[in-house]
């Protein structure tokens, strides 16, 4: 269902299933999954990728050439930005054009939540079922299953996949429910049962 203000330019390709709610903007080129919520006022840009089962909560804003994956949490006003290094100028002071700079992606893994009022810098990668905290601002990737707050943003733990705080026992975490985590290249991943 595509609200009757929502804005959905006619190249843009949207998922079975998804709402695009109230005043939210699609732009042609952009690719967003199956059963997504986009809510009010979003901004999703050209060249952008959403997986399938994504939440996009109102006013939140992401940039050419975001990738995110299935399952991905983007909380109200949080922003995925495309540019290390923004002018509205040449240093000629020409006004800049798209053909003068390079967007740098943002890619958001399987699961991950980012909170309300979030700003993730450009070229950053959030690994799957990460946590960012609201209100943080993320200068560097951020490992799978990584929880992380502040300005910059730090870490302040891990979590599983249902957000939860995992208890470190010595080169493990646990959850609550007993599954075990181990460190691999890309943060924690679960060790088999």
């Amino acid at each position: 269902m595509i609200a009757d203000d929502a804005r959905v330019e006619p190249h843009a390709v949207v998922g079975d299933g998804t709402f695009v709610w109230h005043l939210a903007h699609v732009r042609d080129g952009a690719v967003i999954g199956a059963n997504c919520v986009i809510g009010g006022g979003v901004f999703v840009d050209t060249g952008v990728t959403i997986g399938d089962g994504c939440k996009i909560q109102n006013a939140a804003q992401i940039f050419t050439p975001a990738t995110l994956g299935d399952g991905v949490f983007i909380g109200p006003g949080a922003i995925l930005t495309n540019d290390k290094t923004p002018r509205a100028v040449t240093p000629e002071m020409d006004p800049k054009s798209a053909f003068d700079w390079t967007a740098d992606g943002i890619t958001v893994g399987d699961g991950a939540s980012i909170g309300a009022g979030a700003i993730i810098i450009a070229g950053v990668t959030v690994g799957a079922w990460a946590m960012v905290a609201a209100g943080a601002v993320v200068t560097r990737d951020v490992l799978s299953h990584e929880l992380v707050t502040g300005v910059p943003a730090r870490n302040l733990g891990w979590v599983d996949r249902d957000g939860a705080r995992l208890e470190s026992h010595y080169d493990e975490w646990v959850s609550s429910d007993g599954i075990r985590y181990t460190m691999g290249s890309d943060g924690l991943v679960e060790m088999s049962q």
